[in-house]
């Protein structure tokens, strides 16, 4: 867009009204046209002293360098002045620049003030017609404050929600908080050890659990700050979290998720095993497959381990291979291992039952080197691979899931040597007992050499289990725990997942969920946490017995304690009894859905927005959250909670790295928004839990990605590039130059509304509707044609998910088609000269290119679409508040003109191609354009119609004419053919060297002939009619056409120029 955007409107004096409108008028109207003409006036003085200013400069200023260019006037800080939750002034003019903080103030606090972030429901209370939109946000941990991820997906989902509320839906967006109860125990943990030198031992749970509360009250507030700076427009009476510390009053969340636990307990789907889990020795409890990282290691490793001194690390990566002794005889089976020291847990050696090397040994046993009164059977078992080193595996069962398997198939015992805290137990024998694993698996090599048993070690590429909590290394542990059984719940959500009651995308994220629900294992929902949800259950010990804690038929769940008591009573059958309440803690996340509505509690909320309406997350925890909630959904409501998953991608940095705080490249949101220097980045690591090598890498990071800090983008820039980055792919490289350069695009649509303002004067009405009057030039229903356009690409695309397609589409209205063209277009009729018909069609067009425009851009780019709408007059009779509470546009026929949209195309190509060859040739001022239209009258017709237009859209144009005659181009122009109809000349001749230009003409007609001799070879082949479609043929017959009057132009212009060079 031109420079004239920024241009000051001319002073303006306040209307005269006519005597009988002023004796009619009421008071309040003579009130508000007082104060309107005392802004003008205000408004007219400010312009006059701004120009007596301007001539001051240049009459008594001293003459500028040439090429001096004047300072720019830096506008003051901006203070936000606006009382919270009321509306934001906007009667002092636009201000010169886009300035994101001052545009995005106020509006969030005013919007939650009206109430448009609760649903709409009608006067009965029920949903609207068009329907309900209800998403829940994916809540997110209280570990730590949003990073850009966060971002991603509160820009998706919140553009979703504004799209469909603007569509007339009842929409609700419920935000909530994760407890996280692994990840805020460690960092609170983390946090007091790096601060205090304590542990939660020493302060104890009660003290501990209040330490963990702060946090989380800080951290929570934190989250909410975000959230409200990225625009999230989240039913903020609604937000969730489980339960508080300092009420013994049950809430009502916290009896969901009780009610829940009890349900699928009472159901048969939650039992009590004894079995294999991930156990972290560092934070003691068990975790979730989710929680689990896998580092790859490509050999022999050291390694330093928490709980283990700084200078000490430790050997993995590398096989041990030692012989076991058989029982009453001298010969040896070697066996290898990773983990030496869980030879103290073997029960078993196996072999393939068909490895000949070992026949003989079946149903022999072998003896322990360190535990004399363990034998150790031979047994033969198909899982053996009989090439893999000796052929021989040692059986751990109660530290290994494929021995697990081996262990259950042959009725083996299984042995756990490892107490919860990572030391060994008394399974090991007194040599090894109350060792740290690691000093044990040392140790253990030692002692097997002593023994003659030790063979060898090599390197072994393997991956090691790492807890993403604590950075221990996991070990797999027999506990027995409270597990839930998914094979029939899996087999449920799939059935009705294929019938369409949930629908996942894209595509590939589908196929990834039936792989994963095909081989769904039984899931441990139990966590041994100081900070959570206990579970209600409560073991039963009845005098004179034992209880079994690994058998549910020993337990009993309460939704109270009186509950629990009465179902003890009735195991016991009136004998005495006392009940234990469980330590052990549930992740319950899965049911999210389910207890931020409450349920299975009966609730209006239930009633009305259950089952939501989407999920939408990373793709990375399909298999395991999203999965685990459609399962329980099902199981605990009879509804899948959700009717579409949508999986949107994973953002790394402009490396391709993932997300780490070591690296230095996690970002703020916040960040971004209001930009920040780098040495501030470097002070937010100093808050964080990193240690002090960590927080040199860190700082390394940030100086490499970020030398000058990060640049203030904006919530709108940074909300538009996330969406545009989201096409589909599983991954984004995020790039925040990218993000900066929507800003620009931001200040792009600041200048064009504030040029458009110009143009849309104080006397000016939009007409009632949108709908053309018919009066419209070509380059008006062009322009509505685009809009109509967009309209149907971002209804569409919005709907399919692709935000990508649907900011591409807004984004190329605005910039390329109304910025670029329409509003550099009008200029010719809105002056002075142009009539009054013509003007207020211009005017109208523009309003409602820009009316549209905005409400297209406003789910994507909340602030200043709301900033800007506000500053349009709005249509007779329409009394809409906000523009988040406007209708969104909607394709309509009327604003259809495929025919006038091709025509003016033809005319636009026309001027590129003008632009082109002027541009080739260096010039910039008094271009003279020339169109040949031949014989086509209508097209001839057309260009005249629009010469203003050319001249306009074409910078430095001193003159454009329509000829029909070659004999009409003067000479020494240079040329571009469109098409057999269209040939563009540009007057070249005082720019040119003639004998270059001659050689370059020469050139591109020896290779244009070269084209027309191929086609017509491919046209002159026998069967060319009958094998090739008659719309091929029809395209190649206007490329000929097209070819050969390029011919002939290429020979005019080579003429042309050897007749200037000869009369020189």
């Amino acid at each position: 867009m031109s420079s004239t955007a920024d241009a000051t409107p001319p002073p303006a004096a306040p209307p005269a009204a006519p005597d009988s409108a002023v004796a009619g008028a009421s008071k309040k109207n003579a009130a508000k046209d007082d104060k309107k003409a005392a802004k003008l006036a205000k408004f007219a003085e400010k312009a006059a002293a701004k120009a007596a200013n301007a001539v001051t400069t240049i009459v008594g200023g001293e003459k500028k360098a040439k090429g001096e260019k004047p300072k720019k006037v830096e506008e003051p800080e901006f203070v936000n002045a606006t009382p919270a939750g009321e509306k934001k002034d906007l009667s002092e003019p636009m201000s010169t620049g886009y300035n994101p903080i001052a545009v995005e103030s106020a509006w969030y606090d005013w919007w939650q003030e009206q109430g448009y972030f609760r649903p709409s429901l009608t006067p009965e209370g029920d949903i609207l017609p068009a329907g309900s939109f209800v998403i829940v946000l994916p809540p997110p941990n209280v570990t730590g404050s949003l990073h850009i991820g966060h971002g991603l997906t509160i820009a998706i989902e919140d553009t979703l929600v504004r799209w469909y509320r603007m569509k007339g839906y009842s929409t609700l967006f419920i935000p909530g908080f994760d407890h996280a109860g692994i990840a805020t125990q460690a960092v609170v943990e983390k946090r007091l050890a790096k601060t205090t030198g304590e542990t939660r031992h020493d302060l104890g749970r009660e003290k501990f659990v209040e330490k963990v509360f702060e946090w989380k009250n800080d951290y929570q507030t934190r989250i909410t700050s975000q959230l409200r700076r990225l625009g999230g427009s989240c039913d903020w009476d609604r937000a969730a979290f489980p339960w508080t510390i300092h009420s013994l009053k049950v809430q009502a969340r916290y009896r969901a998720v009780t009610e829940n636990f009890c349900r699928l307990f009472e159901d048969g789907v939650l039992y009590r095993a004894n079995r294999l889990v991930n156990w972290c020795t560092k934070l003691q409890t068990t975790l979730s497959n989710l929680e689990v990282d896998k580092k790859d290691l490509p050999g022999r490793t050291l390694m330093n381990v928490p709980g283990y001194p700084d200078n000490e690390r430790v050997e993995f990566g590398v096989l041990t291979s030692f012989a076991y002794l058989l029982e009453g005889s001298e010969e040896r089976v070697v066996v290898a291992t990773t983990r030496p020291e869980t030879m103290l847990g073997d029960t078993a050696i196996a072999v393939h039952p068909d490895d000949t090397r070992y026949k003989h040994l079946h149903g022999k046993f072998a003896r322990h080197p360190f535990v004399p009164e363990r034998k150790i059977p031979i047994v033969a078992d198909s899982m053996v691979d009989m090439e893999f080193g000796t052929g021989a595996v040692k059986i751990t069962p109660a530290h290994d899931p494929n021995d697990y398997e081996v262990a259950v198939r042959h009725n083996l015992e299984f042995i756990n040597i490892l107490n919860d805290d990572g030391t060994l137990n008394e399974n090991v024998g007194e040599k090894f007992k109350g060792m740290k694993r690691f000093h044990a698996r040392r140790k253990v090599v030692e002692a097997l050499t002593e023994l003659g048993l030790y063979v060898e070690a090599k390197n072994n590429p393997m991956t090691i289990p790492i807890c993403s909590r604590s950075g221990d290394v996991v070990e797999p542990v027999m506990k027995p725990q409270w597990w839930i059984n998914c094979k029939p719940l899996a087999d449920e959500a799939v059935k009705r997942t294929q019938a369409g009651e949930v629908l996942i995308r894209p595509q590939q994220c589908e196929d990834e969920f039936y792989r994963w629900m095909a081989d769904f294992r039984d899931w441990c929902i139990s966590r041994q946490l100081w900070w959570g949800h206990r579970c209600p259950a409560y073991l039963v010990k009845i005098d004179g017995e034992t209880p079994d804690g690994s058998d549910v038929k020993s337990w009993v769940v309460g939704r109270t304690l009186e509950e629990a008591r009465s179902r003890a009573a009735e195991k016991a059958q009136g004998r005495p009894f006392t009940l234990s309440k469980t330590r052990t803690f549930w992740t319950h996340v899965a049911i999210c859905q389910l207890s931020c509505l409450h349920i299975p509690m009966q609730t209006a909320d239930m009633e009305k927005f259950f089952p939501t309406s989407m999920l939408e997350t990373g793709w990375d925890i399909l298999p395991f959250w999203v999965a685990r909630m459609v399962m329980l959904g099902i199981k605990l409501t009879g509804k899948v909670p959700f009717k579409e998953v949508f999986c949107h991608a994973m953002v790394r940095d402009a490396h391709g790295r993932k997300m780490s705080k070591s690296l230095g490249n996690v970002i703020d949101p916040v960040d971004v928004i209001q930009g920040t220097t780098l040495e501030k980045l470097h002070e937010q690591l100093l808050s964080g839990n990193l240690d002090a090598k960590e927080i040199d890498m860190a700082k390394k990071g940030q100086k490499s990605d970020y030398p000058n800090g990060i640049p203030q983008c904006g919530t709108d820039a940074l909300r538009f590039a996330l969406c545009a980055y989201s096409g589909g792919g599983r991954d984004i490289n995020l790039d925040v130059l990218r993000v900066e350069g929507y800003r620009k695009f931001c200040n792009k649509l600041w200048n064009a509304t504030k040029f458009a303002m110009l143009k849309l004067d104080d006397s000016f009405v939009p007409n009632p509707s949108s709908l053309p009057t018919r009066q419209e030039t070509l380059v008006e229903k062009w322009i509505l044609h685009k809009l109509n356009f967009a309209v149907q690409e971002i209804n569409s695309q919005l709907s399919a998910r692709n935000f990508m397609a649907a900011t591409s589409a807004a984004y190329n209205f605005w910039l390329y088609e109304l910025c670029d063209v329409y509003i550099e277009a009008m200029k010719p009729m809105t002056e002075d000269g142009a009539s009054a018909e013509t003007r207020k069609s211009a005017q109208n067009t523009l309003y409602t290119c820009l009316d549209a425009g905005l409400k297209l851009l406003h789910p994507f780019m909340p602030f200043v679409t709301e900033e800007l709408w506000q500053r349009l007059p709005r249509r007779p009779n329409d009394n809409t508040s906000s523009i988040m509470v406007s209708s969104f546009p909607e394709v309509d026929e009327k604003l259809s003109f495929p025919d006038e949209d091709s025509l003016f195309n033809t005319i636009f190509n026309g001027i590129k191609s003008a632009r082109s060859v002027a541009a080739q040739y260096n010039i910039q001022n008094n271009l003279q354009i020339f169109f040949l239209t031949g014989n086509n009258a209508a097209l001839r017709a057309a260009f005249e119609s629009q010469i203003a237009t050319v001249v306009a859209l074409t910078k430095g144009c001193k003159s454009a004419k329509v000829v029909s005659e070659v004999s009409a181009i003067p000479r020494g122009c240079a040329s571009a053919v469109l098409s057999s109809n269209l040939t563009v000349y540009v007057d070249v001749a005082n720019s040119v060297d003639l004998g270059a230009e001659i050689a370059r003409h020469e050139k591109r007609l020896k290779a244009t002939r070269e084209s027309e001799d191929k086609l017509l070879k491919t046209i002159a082949k026998p069967d060319y009619e009958a094998s090739v479609p008659p719309q091929v043929q029809a395209a190649n017959k206007d490329k000929l056409a097209t070819i050969q009057t390029e011919i002939a132009t290429l020979e005019a212009s080579i003429t042309s120029f050897k007749d200037m060079r000869s009369s020189q």
